[in-house]
């Protein structure tokens, strides 16, 4: 039998690896999987290589599986803070990145981490920081695009007196 390829493999193992730790039941189905396969004699360090986790964490869930059986595997509570906007607040504010920072009565034409961080304060009373807003926009896939210079329109001489390098050698 031909054996079988996986065009661009590097790139698509990591995009699968992605997806598994995106969706809870897919991560307890790797867990299940690298416990079914230590189960079947295979070494820790084997199963880690193959399914590209640590040894450790191979380790951990073949030795939680043990003890607490199928449930040991299933997804546990994730520590850290809670969000502090929620579902319909960050709606609201894509809603918002599809216009201008003008018709909400802040100033500039573009959104930034600043701009957002003033909007989400006056919209919801909730203070965020810029590095936090730009981590909204990168959420809702939107990235900074910054104002070009109101020189590319002009004539191409005005541009050569405004460039930094004349082209004279």
């Amino acid at each position: 039998m031909k054996r079988l390829r996986i065009s661009d493999a590097p790139s698509m193992i990591l995009a699968l690896q992605d997806e598994i730790r995106r969706s809870k039941d897919a991560r307890y189905d790797h867990r299940l999987h690298a416990v079914l396969l230590v189960a079947n004699g295979k070494p820790c360090r084997e199963v880690a290589d193959l399914l590209g986790d640590s040894v450790r964490a191979v380790q951990n869930w073949a030795s939680e599986f043990e003890r607490g059986g199928f449930a040991a595997l299933s997804e546990k509570e994730r520590p850290g803070r809670p969000p502090r906007l929620n579902n319909d607040q960050i709606q609201e504010i894509n809603k918002a990145l599809h216009s201008t920072p003008e018709m909400y009565g802040l100033k500039g034409q573009i959104w930034d981490g600043k701009t957002l961080s003033e909007f989400i304060s006056r919209q919801f009373g909730i203070q965020l920081g810029v590095r936090q807003c730009q981590r909204i926009f990168r959420q809702l896939g939107f990235r900074l695009r910054k104002p070009r210079s109101m020189v590319a329109g002009t004539e191409p001489e005005t541009k050569k007196a405004f460039k930094k390098t004349s082209g004279i050698h």
